[in-house]
This record gives C-alpha cells, structure tokens and sequence, in this order.
C-alpha cells in the first residue's frame, strides 16, 4: 500500500515538476540525499542542472537510473559494476553480454564458498563436540581454543571484475 501511495505521489510530483530538487528526488526515489550525491561524484548519475542560486535540478530520468541502480544491488552488483554497466550503454554497447558473465561468475563463486562453508561448519562441529568432551582446558586465557586444531576458516567474498570486450549494440 505504500509503495502504491509513493508511487502515486511520485507521478503527481513529476507531473508537476519539469526539474526536480534533490530533496524530491530522495523524497520519491527513497534514497537519502548523502546517497545522492555520493551517486553523482561517483559517475552514477548525470550531472544535474543547477538553479540560479546553485540548487542541483534534476529530470524526471533520474527516478528511473536510481530505479536501476536499487534494482541492480538487489541483484548483488557493486556500485562499480553498475557504472560500468551504465558507461557502457551510454555509449551505445549492450552490457547484457557482460551482466550475465558477472551473474555466472558470482554463482560459481558463491558455489564454491557454499562448499567451504559446509567443510567449515562440518570442521567446527566436531571441534565443538571436542570441546564438550574436555570441558574446561588450562590455558593462558581460553586453552580450549589454544589448543584448537581447527584450520579452516570462513572464506572471503572476492567480487568478479567484468570483462574489458564489449559489443556495440545496432
């Protein structure tokens, strides 16, 4: 439901307004003003028009790059990969090839860190069950994890970079 009044509020907002204050533009898109700029230094938005007394003044486009962008983390892209993303269709190449390499990439990856942390966990288990078995240990602060033999641990998240080809669109 409040997605719908937003939503409503937004068209009726734009209707009005040709150029939109960055205020409105957190206001309807729901993205804090700080996000905002840091989006414009970031390449993310286009600059925006300026007003007589230097107020940023944006197109009713932006709603739907900032759309975008929310759309694009939700699916796990950095705010890297979605400037390139953006970089390239603005030149006129279609991202689409690049976009899923990056999903297939970070599907092998997360595979692959599902098999770690299942090894992980399986690992700390039985030093767990260990554990219960000595119950307390002599140690400088803890012996039990001093004495822990446990040699796996948590895997990182690496972040796939994207390939450098591109393909023109047309």
């Amino acid at each position: 439901m409040r997605t719908a009044i937003r939503q409503n509020y937004s068209e009726q907002t734009v209707a009005k307004h040709s150029s939109l204050k960055i205020g409105e533009v957190s206001q309807l898109s729901g993205i804090g003003i700080e996000a905002l700029r840091f989006y414009e230094r970031s390449g993310l938005l286009g600059k925006p028009h300026r007003s007589m007394s230097g107020y940023r003044l944006y197109d009713e486009g932006v709603l739907e790059r900032l759309a975008f962008i929310k759309k694009a983390q939700t699916l796990g892209f950095s705010l890297d990969e979605i400037g390139r993303i953006i970089k390239d269709a603005s030149s006129g190449a279609s991202p689409c090839d690049d976009v899923r390499e990056i999903v297939r990439r970070r599907l092998t990856e997360l595979d692959e860190r599902m098999r770690e942390m299942r090894r992980y966990r399986k690992e700390l288990a039985q030093t767990l069950e260990e554990w219960d078995k000595v119950g307390r240990a002599p140690g400088h602060i803890c012996g039990l994890i001093e004495a822990s033999a446990l040699e796996t641990s948590p895997p990182a998240a690496p972040r796939v970079a994207p390939k450098s080809r591109r393909k023109k669109v047309g």
